[in-house]
């Protein structure tokens, strides 16, 4: 028994949700999205909820029900408030900067990097060592936030490269003499 699925998601006052055949469309005051909705689960929108309950008693319809509940709550998140990602970049001569829909990352290479930002998604640089990330899609900003991060991971030893807001790096004790 999921305890997650048991939930119904609450659809919030200027949020419009409709399920139209096998896809579940979500409006609200920062934008649209939609999701193909799955087999192994049912979906009833009533009273301002969606209820989320698996169509059978299969282990794999139970496997989909938290799951699917979790993200047609992230679709009413994302509508709502949106979503965003902090990374902080650390390292001598290590920078950023955002040009229009492109971003320039300086991170010790013999070239600078230049990343695309990618459709739906808005990345600012409040100063040279940060890059925030933000948009309505949860996927979609944790996976340009993660590229971004690939290019310089946090290394053990000195805390060099692009972290994370909040994330611990574990340090390493270095050579001794």
């Amino acid at each position: 028994m999921s305890r997650i699925g048991k939930v119904p998601v609450t659809i919030p006052s200027g949020v419009d949700a409709r399920i139209e055949g096998d896809t579940l469309t979500v409006k609200g005051p920062k934008g649209t999205l939609s999701m193909g909705l799955s087999d192994n689960v049912t979906y009833t929108l009533e009273d301002g909820k969606i209820s989320i309950r698996p169509a059978n008693d299969t282990r794999t319809a139970r496997n989909f029900w938290g799951m699917q509940r979790t993200l047609v709550s992230n679709l009413v998140a994302g509508v709502t408030e949106g979503f965003s990602k902090t990374l902080d970049i650390k390292g001598v001569g290590y920078r950023a900067s955002a040009q229009g829909k492109t971003l320039k990352l300086q991170l010790g290479y013999s070239h600078d990097v230049d990343l695309p930002v990618p459709e739906g998604l808005e990345v600012k640089t409040p100063d040279q060592t940060t890059v925030e990330v933000s948009g309505i899609d949860k996927q979609a900003v944790g996976q340009f936030a993660a590229e971004i991060r690939r290019w310089r991971k946090p290394e053990p030893y000195k805390g060099k490269g692009i972290a994370y807001r909040g994330e611990y790096i574990f340090r390493k004790e270095g050579k001794k003499k």
